[in-house]
């Protein structure tokens, strides 16, 4: 692989930031620099220089930028809770948009690749599956701030792949991070009754395969927006029945409910799904299976 490619990576200490450290030190030879709002949170500290820096102070982040001088940004860093973007409209602006205009701005000036993270809550769940050039129309301020943050990407004119994903779920090292299959299993395996809902339908992502379309985006210089996620239709139900089923499991704690009686009937799309032919076809994309992938956890997590 090229030696001289040079990855800044932001939100080192999401989800994807992690796993996706990780697979840059062990599948690459790129240098990286990870950055965070907070103190490094991945247990895996070699190989890579970490800063702390929050984002919305844009100079800092400038200054970041010219002194490293990396050949492409993995722009993960987001606020992604509905209810705080909703709550908390400014401050989801600050970083949700305006951070990103002007990381795609500095990267059209500096040749920067950008790799943007968004949404399939950029859709209002009423015609999924979607292909990349289905309208979007977000049904809450989350999806509505990743659709903002596109529209900017795309009028900078900077070389950018988009990648639109759903339900990201698996396993890292920082085991404080959870998810959906890790959340339904915990509950369970301590014997706690759990609602799940029923009416909301999803093809959820294995952060392995979003990490690793990263770097098929970032080997390819890829540009464009491509969909990333498994290619099976579940409800949140279903998935949780799968997980119940894989770990054998006491089906009888889990209460369906409707998505109205936790009230997420108007803010969440209820049905999205992908179609992923794009992403095969120009990334090589390959999507794992919810039913292989929970074989692969059970692996991660006894290591």
């Amino acid at each position: 692989m090229n030696k001289e490619k040079r990855i800044l990576l932001t939100g080192s200490n999401g989800f994807l930031g992690q796993k996706l450290t990780d697979f840059i030190l062990k599948e690459t030879d790129y240098s990286l620099l990870c950055t965070s709002k907070s103190s490094n949170r991945n247990p895996n500290i070699r190989g890579y220089e970490y800063i702390q820096l929050s984002l919305i102070n844009q100079q800092e982040l400038a200054t970041l930028i010219d002194r490293y001088a990396p050949t492409h940004i993995v722009h993960t860093a987001a606020i992604t809770s509905v209810e705080s973007c909703e709550d908390n409209w400014e401050e989801c602006k600050q970083l949700n948009i305006d951070t990103v205009q002007f990381l795609a701005e500095l990267c059209q000036m500096k040749d920067i690749h950008l790799i943007f993270l968004s949404t399939d809550f950029v859709f209002d769940g009423k015609n999924g599956p979607y292909l990349e050039t289905a309208s979007t129309n977000p049904c809450n301020a989350y999806g509505r701030s990743k659709v903002a943050a596109e529209q900017k990407i795309i009028q900078s004119g900077c070389r950018a792949t988009i990648l639109r994903t759903i339900l990201v779920y698996g396993v890292i090292a920082d085991k404080n991070r959870s998810n959906l299959i890790l959340w339904a299993k915990n509950k369970l395996q301590n014997n706690e009754v759990i609602r799940v809902v029923q009416d909301q339908w999803r093809m959820p992502t294995w952060v392995d395969d979003l990490a690793h379309t990263c770097l098929l985006a970032i080997e390819k210089n890829a540009v464009g927006i491509y969909h990333i996620s498994s290619e099976e239709m579940f409800s949140i139900l279903d998935i949780v029945y799968k997980v119940a089923d894989h770990w054998s499991l006491n089906t009888s704690l889990i209460t369906p409910v409707s998505a109205k009686e936790i009230g997420q009937a108007d803010n969440r799309p209820q049905k999205t799904g992908f179609i992923l032919d794009k992403a095969k076809k120009e990334l090589g994309f390959a999507p794992t299976s919810l039913e292989k992938s929970l074989i692969e956890i059970d692996k991660q997590l006894d290591f």
